[in-house]
C-alpha cells in the first residue's frame, strides 16, 4: 500500500482522454463526399455490366436465329450435293461422263458438308456463350473412380 500513490505506479490518473473528432470537421464532410462519390462510380459500373449482359444475350439470341437459318440452308445444299455426285456416279458408271466430273461432285459434297460441319460448331460455341450470358457456368465435382483411384472431372451441363 506503500507504493500506491507514487508516481511509477499508474493506479490513479487523473488526466481525461478525449478522443471525439472536434477539431476534424471539413475531413469528415471530405471523407463523406469521397464515399458518395465512389458509391455513385459502383452504381454507374453495376449499371455498365447489367446492360453488357443484356447486349451479350440480345446478341446470342440473334446469333443463335441466324445461325440456325444458316444450318437448314447448308443441310438443303448437303443434300443437294449428295443428290448431284450420286448422279454424276450413274453417269460415270454408264460411261456418260468421266472420272473428273464425279471428283468434282465428291470436292463439291465434302465441302458442302465441311462447311455445314463448322456452322454447326459455330452454333454450338454461340450457345456456349449464351448460357455463360445467361449466367450458366461449369461446376467440377472431383470424384474418385473406383478401380485406379485417381480423380476424374465430371462438368454437369
Amino acid at each position: 500500500m506503500d507504493g500506491l500513490f507514487d508516481s511509477g505506479s499508474r493506479a490513479w490518473s487523473f488526466l481525461p482522454q478525449i478522443t471525439l473528432p472536434i477539431f476534424r470537421g471539413g475531413a469528415l464532410r471530405a471523407n463523406l463526399d469521397v464515399a458518395q462519390v465512389q458509391k455513385r462510380i459502383e452504381i454507374a459500373n453495376y449499371e455498365k455490366s447489367i446492360q453488357a449482359a443484356f447486349a451479350e444475350v440480345a446478341d446470342g439470341l440473334a446469333g443463335k436465329r441466324t445461325l440456325d437459318e444458316q444450318i437448314r440452308s447448308e443441310q438443303l445444299l448437303v443434300a443437294a450435293s449428295q443428290k448431284a455426285y450420286q448422279l454424276a456416279e450413274q453417269r460415270f458408271q454408264e460411261g456418260v461422263d468421266d472420272n473428273l466430273t464425279l471428283l468434282d461432285a465428291q470436292r463439291t459434297q465434302y465441302g458442302a458438308q465441311q462447311t455445314l460441319v463448322r456452322t454447326r460448331l459455330t452454333r454450338l460455341n454461340n450457345l456456349i456463350h449464351l448460357y455463360k450470358a445467361l449466367g450458366g457456368g461449369w461446376t467440377e465435382h472431383t470424384v474418385q473412380s473406383g478401380a485406379t483411384g485417381q480423380p476424374s472431372a465430371r462438368s454437369p451441363g
